[in-house]
């Protein structure tokens, strides 16, 4: 059984339900209630009860709900597996890219990969209120751990200086959890611990995406200071290298963000990430096995599940049995069975011009490499990323076969090695093209690819493909490259047409929900919805 996976049970009653969601707009959306009468006041008296408490704040990227398996769904209108963070990461992420589709019909599933989603969106409406539930996970924990709270509850010696740590953990989280509003809806509701308190009924005021980047990157840039050094936190918690590999992905991405240049800042945190002591895993297929939290140097930042602690329908549990169908051998994924779900569209098993490649890892057999049909499993090759077996052959924990043991990585070395490199190349300064190359050239060799003599940006995007498959980054990269929404790069059955073609630009962006336009006047809906 792994250590740090987060008891999700135990934790809901340090939140109140009113700190906890009225610092979301909509608040009858979310259909909270109360699990206990326990409030936060009393909770953070004891520091035994801070474990428990941060725990609920990881817990809110791990699980869906207050019980396992999603129960008691933290959001409303949607299922909390399907709302699970990073399951629903990957739906807004990787579905509407070349990376994935979906045989299902669930509700209005199949609008993402057909990029024709529009406000009323359940999937969409389900990342935001994720994300501010997160938020408001964060911001709780940090109301009540303050140096004048930590004060008067008394909180002395070792154990105020690691209250100090986790108050910081869970600004890194809050900032984590706003970074992906920023990238995914751009123009937000703002609320921290002081600007919107529990019990307020005033609607909690709109930022604008360049506003939240500078909120992001000072919020980050602080917390650089009050975190652990690398590697010295547990696994699985935020450290000052998660900062800095976050730093680099919102720096790589402010020409999008904000339109400004940080590639020079860019290279600069990918440096000191690269320098802290971090290392590539010896073999590529064992960074997403069930004990991918051991032996592994690779990992900076994770989400972490475990099949018999974290018991969740989203994770790991998803990408394993939703990519199993047709006649792939279940038992070889260490679960009980396939969900035919998700497959991989012919343009990203083109990326894979070396057969020699381990990450050209699609599941062939009696799959068709054309998608005439998005509803048919057999459409499309299965694409093979996640197992529940361990590095020794061995099945997860769980014996039943339904959930999962890995870990996604939020952050890993091989993504720095590629943003320092794509940062080099678009003219950053404080790295150089050699070194680039040789980050890049490592990652190949390490999957058995013959290595790169040259490369240029669009090789970069290439190579980000096929190393980082799967790993919610997809849309966000083509985004940065110009094309996820226009007509330079197509895909099957984006736009909703199986040749693939141009949608409107207006989609770089999610809407937000409707429902939260209506109830929170301060909020202006993003162009084009």
């Amino acid at each position: 059984m792994k250590k740090n996976k987060y008891k999700i049970k135990i934790i809901a009653a340090v939140f109140a339900a009113s700190a906890l969601f009225s610092s979301i707009s909509c608040v009858d959306d979310l259909e909270q209630v109360p699990i206990t009468d326990v409030t936060s006041l009393s909770v953070f008296q004891d520091f035994a009860n801070y474990p428990s408490a941060l725990a609920k704040v990881y817990g809110g990227f791990a699980n869906g709900g207050q019980e396992s398996n999603g129960g008691n769904s933290d959001v409303g209108g949607i299922d909390g597996n399907f709302s699970q963070y990073t399951r629903i990461l990957h739906t807004l992420q990787c579905l509407p890219t070349d990376e994935a589709v979906i045989a299902w019909n669930d509700g209005t599933l199949q609008t993402i990969h057909k990029m024709t989603w529009d406000s009323s969106n359940e999937f969409v409406s389900g990342m935001y209120y994720r994300l501010y539930t997160e938020i408001a996970f964060c911001n709780e924990f940090i109301r009540n751990t303050t140096d004048e709270k930590l004060a008067s509850n008394n909180i002395t010696g070792a154990n105020l200086t690691e209250a100090k740590y986790m108050h910081a953990e869970a600004r890194y989280l809050r900032a984590l959890a706003y970074y992906h509003a920023l990238d995914l809806f751009g123009n937000v509701p703002f609320v921290t611990e002081n600007n919107y308190l529990p019990g307020s009924t005033t609607p909690p005021p709109r930022t604008t995406r360049a506003e939240l980047f500078n909120y992001v990157e000072s919020e980050l840039l602080a917390c650089e200071q009050l975190l652990k050094a690398p590697k010295a936190n547990q696994y699985g918690r935020a450290d000052q290298a998660a900062v800095w590999a976050l730093l680099a992905r919102l720096y790589l991405n402010s020409q999008v963000y904000n339109n400004t240049n940080h590639y020079t800042d860019c290279i600069t945190y990918s440096k000191k990430v690269i320098s802290a002591g971090y290392g590539l895993k010896g073999k590529y297929g064992d960074l997403f096995l069930a004990d991918n939290d051991k032996n592994n140097p690779e990992s900076i930042f994770t989400v972490n599940f475990d099949g018999q602690r974290t018991q969740t329908s989203g994770g790991t549990t998803y990408l394993v049995h939703a990519a199993v169908g047709g006649t792939m051998p279940a038992n070889q994924f260490g679960i009980n069975g396939g969900w035919s779900g998700l497959r991989t569209t012919s343009s990203y098993v083109g990326l894979f011009n070396d057969n020699n490649d381990q990450r050209r890892n699609f599941y062939t057999s009696g799959q068709n490499l054309e998608i005439n049909d998005l509803g048919s499993f057999n459409d499309g090759y299965a694409f093979v990323k996640y197992k529940n077996l361990t590095s020794t052959g061995t099945a997860g924990s769980d014996n039943s076969g339904n959930f999962c043991d890995a870990d996604i990585p939020m952050f890993r070395l091989a993504d720095v090695y590629l943003m320092y490199a794509e940062a080099v190349l678009r003219g950053g300064s404080g790295g150089d093209p050699v070194t680039a190359l040789g980050y890049v050239n490592a990652l190949r060799t390490r999957a058995g690819a013959a290595p790169a003599t040259s490369i240029t940006t669009d090789y970069i995007l290439d190579e980000r493909g096929r190393e980082l498959g799967w790993e919610l980054t997809r849309r966000t990269d083509l985004i940065r490259y110009g094309k996820f929404t226009t007509g330079t790069y197509l895909w099957a059955w984006k736009g909703g047409v199986k040749a693939g073609k141009a949608v409107e630009s207006f989609r770089n962006l999610y809407p937000i929900p409707a429902k939260d336009i209506v109830a929170n006047p301060n909020l202006i809906q993003n162009p084009g919805y």
